[in-house]
């Protein structure tokens, strides 16, 4: 058989055979391009990134090829996917071939009336809205990207909720020293504007944010001021419980052993470069498929296969090979945390995830203090 015809049937029997599942939501970056240029970046868009917009020929095809391998849903990102000339194009033609689940990351400042109108048109329930906003003022948010960020953002968002589509909407923190404490605050703009979830994810120290210290990780104080301000804070504690997903808070309420065993290839990143990478945070280009443009998505697939099943050993040997996991009186609590963010920090498997002292001050106070219910 051609390396390049893979039925779905042959591709998935070479994934099981290596021990991983189907893919089942890409995450499709189909712009390097960006209006901002964010502090933090991991993937360092902008208006002069390397990669430029991805060939809306090869987006059709790859969604196309993608829904043949029966893909549960598609989430578009960049760089800022709206600065694709065609960006409501494949949101619509996403949509026309039947995912359950299609996403939009976005900053949301290029957002205008027609814009919102148009993705309310969209009339799919599936359909998702994520949008970046890196503080609850204009200080936090400007920070990171730029005077006039948090305005932009604000405006595009209240279009959103003005065409109705406050309920697909979605805030996205990323958690840095000067925005964390603003958590309670953000979870207030949401229940103002009806938008039913704040997550996020603590800064890695890669892309941009490797080069830049006026941004860094939130410390385990702060981690720790956030859950004594959940003991005693009944209307924050309410708030979190209806909208929020925050790792310090999610950690304390795990009640089960975790074993480090990534679901690799089940969420797949394709970079706007053209690079495959196993999930959204492990960008290991050791193991990676390239030039997946000018080929097959289920060749890519395959190529990725070997590779990947490798990265997933690496993941299951990590709490046993690491020497600070082995020592560590909560190493069942985090398994050894998340590869990827192992690999983002400083190019190495084996070594302690970046936020390894949040983990250990979350799970030392989880001894002392139960969720109050």
């Amino acid at each position: 058989m051609s390396p390049d015809v893979i039925p779905p049937e042959a591709l998935f029997r070479l994934l099981g055979e290596e021990g991983l599942s189907p893919p089942r939501i890409l995450t499709l970056a189909i712009t390097g391009v960006c209006n901002l240029h964010c502090r933090h970046c991991w993937v360092e868009g902008g208006a002069e990134a390397s990669a430029a917009h991805v060939a809306t020929a090869n987006l059709r095809r790859l969604l196309r090829e993608f829904a043949e391998l029966g893909g549960a849903g598609v989430r578009l990102t960049g760089g800022e996917p709206l600065c694709h000339p065609d960006w409501f194009s494949l949101l619509r033609c996403a949509r026309d071939l039947d995912f359950p689940q299609l996403a939009l990351q976005t900053n949301a400042e290029l957002l205008r009336n027609d814009t919102a109108e148009a993705l309310a048109s969209l009339d799919f329930p599936g359909l998702s809205i994520q949008v970046s906003l890196d503080g609850a003022t204009a200080a936090s948010h400007d920070l990171v990207r730029g005077t006039g960020a948090f305005a932009g953002a604000l405006a595009g968002l209240k279009r959103l909720v003005a065409v109705g589509l406050a309920p697909r909407l979605s805030l996205f923190l990323t958690e840095m020293r000067h925005n964390f404490d603003e958590i309670p605050a953000l979870l207030e703009l949401a229940e103002e504007l009806g938008i039913p979830e704040l997550t996020s994810g603590a800064l890695v120290r890669c892309g941009r944010a490797a080069r830049d210290e006026r941004i860094a990780p939130p410390t385990a104080t702060q981690y720790l001021g956030l859950l004594d301000r959940y003991d005693t804070d009944e209307a924050f504690r309410n708030r979190y419980r209806a909208r929020g997903k925050i790792a310090a808070l999610e950690w304390r309420g795990e009640s089960r052993a975790r074993t480090q065993d990534c679901s690799f290839v089940e969420n797949p990143y394709l970079s706007a470069a053209g690079t495959l990478y196993p999930c959204l945070l492990c960008h290991a280009d050791s193991h990676a498929a390239t030039e997946v443009f000018a080929k097959p998505l289920a060749a890519a697939f395959a190529e990725g296969a070997r590779p990947w099943s490798a990265l997933r050993q690496l993941s299951r040997e990590r709490a046993a090979s690491i020497p600070e996991c082995r020592a560590c009186a909560h190493r069942a609590s985090c398994g050894a945390g998340c590869m990827g963010r192992a690999w983002g920090g400083c190019g190495d498997f084996f070594v302690p995830e970046d936020r390894c002292a949040l983990r250990r001050a979350v799970y030392a106070r989880k001894k002392t203090n139960a969720d109050p219910g």
